[in-house]
């Protein structure tokens, strides 16, 4: 797991107040929702507003990218890479 990727499972944690998980509970490959770390719908909204105000990122709910953005985090770090190579 590289930095931005650490920073961002511990972004979940802590907005999420997941404190029963630690950073290295989080494989970067594991999915975010369904049978992987469990997020819902909410949860997606807490964590985007969350990306938002740490990284300065918008994505827009009706994306049809933002979907495959939150499948894991490797996929938003990923994104939050492009983004700031891209701003």
């Amino acid at each position: 797991m590289n930095t931005l990727e650490r920073d961002i499972a511990q972004l979940i944690i802590d907005t999420l107040a997941l404190e029963h998980l630690t950073v290295a509970d989080i494989d970067p490959a594991q999915p975010l929702f369904g049978q992987g770390l469990g997020l819902d719908s909410v949860d997606a909204l807490e964590l985007a507003l969350a990306l938002q105000n740490t990284y300065g990122l918008r994505i827009a709910s009706d994306s049809r990218d933002a979907r495959s953005h939150f499948e894991t985090v490797a996929s938003l770090a990923l994104y939050v890479e492009a983004s700031r190579t891209h701003a």
